[in-house]
């Protein structure tokens, strides 16, 4: 019969015991007991999981980056009921004769029918976005709500990659609203509440004001953001998220999965800093353009 040898501590000693003991979350880890003093000094969490070295943690982040990335990103289909041009028209910007006018000619020149809206001058990108902003549910920002300097911590990169930009962020509150230009990304707000605890709050806004609200982003202190667009292995990336981890003293770390990366925080002593890995090459090209100098999401 085999004891533990907790089993003989009385319910005090017992308690402290188990205070005191911890154990490296790596299951090939060599280290198998760890003091608690000693966690209290080293060593990175991620989540309820505590690893005991940088090598550790290391081999760890590079089986979680594996999973993330061969896992499916978080995206909702979204059919609306009515299409834009029945949009435009139910909203009085456009007649039957100017939809079907516009339509012949988005049709003759293979381009969507918003590019053709403003090209022939119909529509404007306000009246699109109202539209668009019927299409999915959600509130469309004026002008009025552009133009306030924000403070962010999430990746320019991401924000580029999804088209969508923070409008005002509330930390006591925990809420982060969000201004997308051409559809909702639940990619972006749910790996922005998991990396952040933030909770994304969507609407629509202008390519104009999205490239205003852009250009008057403000990184926060003690922030960094490093970008791998390079094809790397899970092993690969694991060994670059340890070598981070121990040039800013990581203490906890957290993953995420965004459209075409994967989303590292390291939250060290000195600084925090995002790392972001390409995985994948985007799929979604732009409904009506951008304007120049900022980069469109395709």
């Amino acid at each position: 019969m085999r004891l533990s040898i907790e089993l003989l501590l009385p319910t005090a000693v017992h308690s402290r015991w188990k205070d005191m003991y911890s154990a490296c979350a790596l299951h090939t880890c060599r280290n198998k007991l760890f003091l608690r003093s000693v966690r209290n000094r080293v060593g990175i969490s991620v989540g309820e999981h505590w690893y005991c070295s940088p090598d550790c943690f290391a081999a760890a982040a590079g089986m979680r980056i594996a999973s993330l990335a061969g896992s499916n990103v978080l995206d909702m289909p979204h059919n609306p009921r009515l299409s834009i041009g029945l949009v435009m028209l139910s909203k009085g910007y456009l007649t039957d004769a100017q939809l079907r006018f516009a339509t012949s000619q988005s049709q003759l020149h293979g381009e969507t029918l918003e590019r053709t809206l403003l090209r022939l001058g119909l529509a404007n990108e306000r009246q699109l976005t109202a539209a668009r902003a019927a299409q999915w549910g959600y509130p469309v920002l004026g002008q009025e709500h552009i133009g306030k300097g924000v403070e962010t911590d999430i990746p320019s990169i991401l924000l580029e990659n999804c088209c969508a930009v923070p409008l005002h962020c509330s930390t006591a509150a925990k809420r982060l609203l969000l201004g997308f230009v051409q559809r909702v990304d639940h990619s972006l707000l749910n790996a922005v509440e998991q990396v952040t605890g933030l909770r994304g709050e969507p609407c629509f806004i202008t390519p104009s004001d999205y490239a205003e609200q852009m250009g008057r982003l403000a990184a926060m202190p003690r922030f960094e953001q490093v970008a791998c667009e390079d094809p790397r292995t899970p092993v690969q990336m694991g060994k670059t998220i340890g070598g981070l981890a121990v040039e800013v003293g990581v203490q906890e770390a957290r993953f995420s999965h965004c459209r075409d990366y994967v989303w590292t925080r390291l939250f060290g002593k000195r600084q925090t800093i995002d790392v972001l890995f390409r995985i994948k090459e985007s799929r979604i090209t732009e409904s009506f353009p951008i304007p120049t100098g900022v980069r469109s999401a395709s």
